[in-house]
């Protein structure tokens, strides 16, 4: 143990897979407890199995409370269950705070949860000593049945992976939203309004993304590509199942727009922060009819890469060859909190 100071971001891997492994696992209904690359846990509750996410919202601040149920129902929604109840703890900045700005967080939750036909059912609000923007962390649960369940660790060798609508829609958004002044030099104010609505516009909830995919075809694993953007979510996936990731980085689809607005602050659009992208592994044969159904319901839908046998990693394939991909460190948008 040093005491080195961590960066701002997600424990880096080394560390939260030790602490993970520490875990107390008392109950034997605990299907799926927590793991590197696991986002839910998993309790058999005889006829059902419940899901459980618990999730933060700490870089955006603008829709924060909307925000909170999109990330947790995208967790949710990579298992095939069915969010269902939720509960909020709200952390609201001292001395800033008026009755206006937790009726604005509360009716973004229940607006967000009225949507998905979750219900909220309890949690906690305070007003916090020492911080200066709201936090709020939430807990879905939701719920599915046994055959219906998708495992992180299901992707198999041979299975092509899939990804849907694009990368980094979220960070996009939320650079539009919390520094539209340092992009207006570079880009139209019309322009960063497209971007601020990539919150809506493709959106960042992938909940319709898994059910369509689930109904047209057998999918292996699903992730939703959060902190470290599509690279660590590649990484992810590669270590809860245990297989070799290939993917050719030419073939993701990044908008435009989020592109440049990712170059306006020095960022790797692969390794920013991603929801609203759905990455899959399905089997070979169910792949095509899988993003037919996608791109058919006016999700774009593409091809990046297949699972191999071998060790758990991702490498990148080219016409030069293949190479290891490196594992972010980070999120990329942390460096703009600096």
């Amino acid at each position: 143990m040093t005491s080195k100071k961590l960066p701002i971001g997600k424990l880096p891997p080394d560390i939260l897979s030790k602490l993970l492994k520490a875990a107390p696992l008392l109950d034997q209904r605990v299907i799926l407890g927590p793991g590197i690359g696991i986002d839910c846990a998993v309790v058999d509750m005889g006829d059902r199995l419940l899901v459980f996410k618990s999730d933060p919202i700490t870089f955006a601040t603008n829709e924060i409370g909307w925000y909170a149920v999109q990330v947790s129902s995208n967790d949710i929604a990579t298992t095939g269950a069915t969010p269902c109840w939720y509960l909020v703890t709200a952390l609201l900045p001292e001395n800033t705070t008026d009755e206006s700005l937790v009726q604005t967080i509360s009716n973004q939750i229940y607006n967000a949860c009225r949507e998905k036909g979750i219900s909220v059912i309890g949690g906690h609000t305070e007003i916090t000593y020492g911080i200066h923007r709201p936090i709020v962390v939430g807990t879905l649960i939701g719920e599915v049945t046994r055959e219906r369940l998708i495992m992180p660790c299901g992707a198999t060798p041979g299975d092509r992976l899939l990804l849907t609508k694009g990368v980094p829609i979220e960070a996009a958004a939320i650079l539009a939203r919390e520094f539209p002044q340092r992009l207006l030099p570079k880009l139209g104010a019309a322009e960063i309004q497209e971007a601020a609505d990539y919150l809506y516009q493709p959106g960042i909830s992938i909940l319709r993304d898994a059910q369509i995919a689930l109904a047209a075809g057998r999918v292996t694993a699903m992730h939703d590509p959060t902190e470290g953007g599509l690279a660590s979510a590649l990484w992810e996936m590669a270590e809860a199942s245990g297989r070799t990731l290939v993917f050719h980085p030419n073939q993701v689809p990044v908008p435009p727009l989020a592109s440049r607005i990712c170059r306006v602050f020095g960022l790797d659009p692969l390794a920013c922060i991603a929801s609203g992208a759905l990455l899959m592994s399905v089997v070979d044969h169910d792949a095509d009819a899988i993003c037919s159904a996608l791109n058919a319901a006016g999700i774009a839908c593409r091809e990046i890469g297949r699972v191999e046998e071998g060790a758990a990693q991702v490498l990148q394939e080219n016409p030069s060859g293949r190479y290891r991909y490196p594992r972010p460190e980070r999120d990329e948008i942390t460096k703009v909190y600096e």
